[in-house]
Parts: structure tokens; sequence; C-alpha cells
């Protein structure tokens, strides 16, 4: 027998003749056999899409359809309606007006069932249409999630609802009933639906986190952890949880006074997750963070954020026979991602591919990976010592540590083998700091590392509902921060920059991002950079001077994000750093052809020269290690022949060696304080018969600041 709303749904379709005749006969039989709604048929088999049968029904049956995305909640009736009634009965509570109960359903409530709810809750019911899923995500956005089987606990396990929880009664448990706990059906739907929440949400990482008065359930999802509300009664379950989470991952469920470390495997619909599960006890309880991690991975350079001109360099970069490749950057940056990307990439059958990690994280095929066991004496020194044995063509090294690890993997660059690994450093130019710092010889920093590469994880804009922001002056904040890009880029109008942002919807959970992607700093190392690193000169000096050959900063690459829509300023504030390096210059005018500034190929100068004088002091370094030593003490003076925000020409009475650093004071006309910096000599030539020279340096370490000054003063 066909229920109330079927029977309306039914004669709504003939009516419409939505359905073949055929067709609709079978579903009808189907339904009665089986005891399924018809809706539920219709909407299943892709007939008539849902939206359509409620607008239907709520025709046929005098109803109200509602988009809950947009509804109002009154907060004090969730309040009042227990969650084990609106999960039974699969209803959301909207709203109580004098003492009716509106709820949201995704079919019509049969007169039976609003005589149940009406005798347990003392309301009577009025109904309105909703999506499922609507209805079912409302019910776990403002119950909680595990919202229903919580309920389900509590109504048939009064005496353990009202056990208490914390660390007290974690210790006084007996094994017996704790292990039963844990392996109640209810208590495994639980857990399982937590991981299945988090899963959906495109979470990396579970907190369980117990407090004196609560439990807090957080998932990060992009890189940005987020509140996911539970039930308060989820406190009386806490040691049923745990206990059901060290079953799964292997681990001792009787300890809770020591720190443990699992893994384990479970298989969603379409992929299996590996999980890696780590305990720590605290006065209220144990925190436990659950690590998901897919089991299988596809891994390109492309999908991983990089420009064009990024990829190419990165193909050059892993298709060399011999030297260190170093990805930088603090815990959770997506390094060991970009190293699998690599791999991937070469992965051959003509080449013996070996990794040495802690932990593994992604299973690849083809190549053979390695656990490190620190507890056993198996580190990555021994095991890279071990590695050699085994005839590798590629290496990779989850991180270099200390001197022994790294010292070993340089020692196998420079034999003929190629290695990638990571450090731990906020840019580029620190990682040879780092190393450096660890006891590593300069020459051997120069002589085996090929690149330094720095990167960063930022949330993309979400296509759902992204949006531009318009230019508007009176916006204070934006109108800076396009000034600020502008600067940083070289863009001469700060109007010609679009900016966007997500605006919020229901496929990003109302965030405004969905997924990320990486911004990078490619620090090459040439012949110049060699020098600089087995000078010892300081990082901030090294990235200056490459910034100045045309490296891009992670601020930089962050900013082309923005430019293209992908991301948002506040994202590449939140990951990098304000950074006081030359920054790009709009292209200028041309200049004439005499004295031309080093560092401009012929034709294509970046910057316009002034020809004319301009007092400066200058002294001359053989090398960086003498400018250490002596700091700035300016000796000689003399006038430019020209100057341009790239580099100058002087005259000198004195012959300088190309290549000789050059420490100037430049004397700009504007009443502020000369520029300071640091240059290097990369022309000489003789004036005859007047036994002088002019010199040609190039600025390596001025700021972008100066620079802008200095170009000023040109354009004058």
């Amino acid at each position: 027998m066909l229920s109330r709303a079927d029977q309306a749904l039914a004669k709504a379709l003939r009516s419409k003749k939505r359905i073949a005749a055929d067709v609709f006969d079978g579903l009808l039989a189907q339904a009665q056999e089986r005891n399924v709604s018809l809706q539920h048929l219709v909407v299943s088999q892709g007939l008539v899409p849902e939206e359509e049968c409620l607008r239907l029904l709520a025709e046929a049956m005098g109803l109200d359809v509602v988009d809950l995305a947009d509804a109002a909640v009154d907060k004090d009736v969730i309040k009042r309606i227990p969650v084990k009634i609106a999960s039974y009965y699969k209803f959301f509570p909207l709203s109580l007006q004098e003492r009716v109960l509106t709820v949201a359903v995704a079919a019509p409530l049969d007169i039976r069932t609003e005589d149940e709810i009406r005798m347990q809750l003392g309301y009577e019911v009025r109904c309105v249409l909703a999506r499922e899923q609507d209805v079912a995500r409302m019910l776990k956005v403002h119950y909680g999630v595990g919202a229903e089987t919580i309920g389900e606990i509590l109504s048939q396990s009064p005496r353990q609802a009202q056990a208490p929880a914390g660390a007290a009664d974690l210790s006084s448990e007996k094994i017996e009933d704790i292990e039963k706990q844990a392996q109640e059906a209810s208590v495994i739907k639980l857990v399982n639906q937590i991981l299945l929440e988090a899963y959906r949400r495109r979470a990396t990482d579970i907190h369980i986190e117990p407090y004196r008065d609560k439990v807090r359930l957080r998932y990060r999802i992009d890189g940005v952890l987020y509140d996911a509300h539970v039930a308060p009664e989820v406190k009386r379950f806490l040691s049923a949880i745990l206990s059901r989470i060290k079953i799964m991952a292997n681990l001792n469920i009787v300890e809770h006074r020591l720190a443990q470390d699992g893994r384990a495997i479970v298989k969603t619909q379409d992929q299996t997750l590996d999980l890696r599960v780590s305990f720590i006890p605290t006065p209220y309880g144990e925190s436990v963070v659950i690590r998901i991690l897919p089991s299988k991975m596809l891994y390109s350079l492309e999908k991983l954020g990089l420009s064009q001109d990024y990829v190419e360099a990165f193909e050059a970069l892993i298709k060399k026979p011999h030297g260190i490749l170093f990805v930088t950057g603090p815990t959770g940056s997506g390094k060991t991602t970009t190293l699998y990307a690599c791999l991937s990439e070469i992965n051959t059958s003509a080449r013996k591919i070996i990794t040495i990690e802690d932990p593994i994280e992604y299973e690849m095929e083809g190549i053979t990976q390695i656990q490190v066991l620190p507890e056993i004496g198996w580190t990555f020194a021994r095991g890279l010592r071990s590695m050699l044995r085994h005839d590798p063509d590629v290496m990779m090294v989850g991180e270099v540590r200390d001197l022994e690890t790294a010292e070993i993997a340089i020692r196998v660059a420079l034999t003929g083998h190629l290695v990638v690994s990571t450090l731990h450093t906020n840019d580029a130019a620190s990682g040879i700091t780092r190393l450096t710092d660890v006891g590593v010889e300069p020459y051997l920093v120069a002589s085996s590392v090929e690149a330094f590469i720095a990167q960063r994880l930022v949330r993309v804009i979400c296509a759902g509902c992204k949006e531009e922001i318009p230019y508007d002056a009176k916006d204070v904040i934006h109108t800076e921060l396009r000034r600020q890009i502008a600067k940083d880029m070289g863009i001469e109008d700060p109007k010609d920059i679009k900016l966007y942002r997500g605006a919020g919807c229901p496929s990003c959970n109302g965030t405004g991002y969905f997924g990320r992607t990486g911004i990078y700093e490619f620090l090459l190392m040439d012949d110049f950079i060699r020098e600089f690193v087995v000078k010892k000169a300081p990082s901030a000096q090294i990235k200056k001077c490459a910034v100045s050959r045309g490296m891009r900063t992670l601020r930089q690459d962050g900013w082309t994000k923005v430019m293209q829509g992908v991301t948002t300023i506040d994202e590449v504030l939140r990951v990098t750093q304000a950074e006081e390096v030359p920054a790009r210059e709009p292209a200028a005018r041309e200049g004439g052809e005499e004295g031309a500034v080093p560092g401009e190929p012929d034709g294509q100068r970046t910057y316009v020269r002034l020809t004319g004088r301009v007092n400066i002091r200058f002294k001359v370094f053989a090398s960086l290690d003498e400018v250490r030593k002596s700091g700035f003490q300016p000796e000689s003076l003399s006038a430019t022949v020209n100057v341009s925000a790239g580099g100058i020409l002087f005259a000198s009475s004195e012959a300088v060696s190309v290549g000789a650093f050059v420490e100037l004071k430049l004397e700009l006309p504007d009443k502020k304080d000369p520029v300071i910096c640091l240059t290097r000599v990369v022309r000489v030539e003789e004036i005859e018969p007047l036994k002088k020279y002019n010199i040609a340096v190039q600025y390596l370490d001025v700021t972008s600041a100066d620079r802008a000054r200095i170009n000023k003063f040109v354009l004058a």
C-alpha cells in the first residue's frame, strides 16, 4: 500500500507525463513489493530530479519547499529537540512558534509519525520539504558529527551514558570493559563516521582533544584547523572512542600514561586511506591526532602549482646525472609531495631509485622505499651507506638533519648520483646557511648542490563562489595592498591589478577556499652564487644578489598567483614574510649607447640611464671576506659618468680587477640619506692618455626602496 505522499506524487507524475507509462507501472509495483517510497525510487534511478519531485509534492499536498542553505535556524529550538528524536524521524527542526514545531523533511510525514512526534515532544508538527542531503547536512552541522549514533547509544545504554569521563576513570577501567565498549557496534559506527566525515571534507588531520568539561574535534582542511561540531554527550564515550582507535592502530589500549604512535588502513567507497595515529597523555584523558594519507596518489609537476618556467627548470634539474636538489620549507609545506613528483617524473625502468624516509608518506610503484627506525640504530646516515651498495641512480633522503647525513649525501652526489632531499628553512638562501651551520664546508656545498627550492602551500579560491574585488579608493586596506603588489611586481598603476576572493558556498563549507597549490622560490646555483657560497656570504646577501639576477621570491610568486585569481592576498601574507629585496621595476625607455650599465643587454635595457655627475664614495675589496672584516669605510671620492637603477659607471685613478667587490655611498640630491650598497665590478675601461679608468659596477644588495629612489632621480 502506497503512502499518502507517494499516492500524491504518483498522481502528479502521471498528469505531467514525466515517466513512460510502462516504466511508471513497474516503479509502482517495485515500491509496493520492496516497501520503499516511490519518491526514493524515482530520484535514485535518475528519472526525475529531486527538486522537481519536491515541487510536485508541495503543489499536491499544499506544503512549502525551503532551501536549507538560506533558511533561518532558531538555536533555542535545536536545544529543545533531542538529537535522538530528530535523527530517528529524519527531520531538522527550524522554528517553534506557539507550540507549533516547523520541521524540514525530505518526504512528507504520515499521520502516524506526526502523532508519535507530538506525543514525545508535546508540539504540533508543521512540515516543509527540503532535499534529503540538505536535511542530513543540517543535522550534522547543528547537532554534531555522529549525533545520530550518540543518540542511539544514549537510548540503548543509559548506564553507560551516565559514566564519568576523564583521566581518572581511564586508568580505573578494566581491560575487559574497555574492549567491550570499543567493540560495541555503536562505538565502531561513531568512529567510522568521524573518519568518513573527515575524508568527505578533504581533511588531512583529525584532532580529538579532551578538556575538563568537553571534547573538542577539529579537522585540518587545506592547512587550516576548523572546529567540527560534536554533541556534548561525546565526552561520556571518550574512553570507548580512544580504545576503538587504538585497536584499529594495533596499540596498547591499557596504556594511558605514555605517548603511542601507530598506523591503520581503512577503506572508503573509492579509496584506501593510510592513517597515522599519535596519542599523547593530558590531564583530562589522551589527545589523539590522526593523519589521513591516501595510499596511492598521482604526482605531476604541472599539478603542483609551478609556472611554466619553473616546470622547465625542475625538469632540467632532475634530469642531471649528478648533484643535489634541496627543497626547503617548514613542516607541512608540501616538500615531500614535491620530491615524489620529481621522482615520478624520472621513474623509468632504466633508473634505479631508492628513498629513505621517516615516515614513508606514500607508496610509489617501481621505487624502493626504506623506513628509518632510529630506535634500532637504522638512521638516515646508516641507510644512505647501505643504499650505495644497491647500485642506485637516484636517491631521495627524507631530510638532512645532521652533519653525518649531509656529508654522506654530498659525497654521493660528487661520485655521480642524483640526490633529492629536504631542509627546514624559511627561504631558499637560508638552506646554504643551514648546511654550513651543521658543519659542511662551503666549497662542498658550492660544488655539489644544483639548486635550493623554497616552497609554501596557499589555499585556492573556490571556483564555485569566486568573485572579483572591485577597485575602490575608499577601501584603504585593499588599496594599500594593491600598491604593495605593484611595488613588488613592477606594475606602474595599482588599478590594473585584479583581486579575487571566495564568497563561501556549500562546496567549500563556507570558507571560500577549495584545495591548495604551491608558491616557490628557485635559487639556482650558478658560478656567481657559488662564489658567494665559497666566500661564506650571509644568506640575506646571497638572496639579494639572486633577486637582482632574476630570482622571484616566495612573495613575488604568491603575488603572481593572486593576480591570476588562483589565491588571495590574505593567503600570501599568511605564509610569507615581508622582504626587503630588489623588486621588479617597470620596463623603461632606452638611453644612449655610451657607457652602458652592466647587466642590461644592448637594446633590452631595464632601466633608464642618466649621463652626468653624481658624487660617490667607494672602497674596493678583493673578496667578500674582506668586506665582512672591514665594515663600510669609504675612502675614495669620485663622480659618476652615468647612473641608473641597475648600476653605475664612475671614474677611478687606479685600475680595479673585474669581479672585485666595491662598497659605495651614492649621494643623491634629494636631501635624504645616501644610498649605501655592495656592488661588483663587471667592466673596466682605460681612458687614454689620462691614465684613468671607468669602472662599471652592478648593484648586488640595493633595497627596492633605494632602487626606486635612484630610478626616480634618473627619470626626473
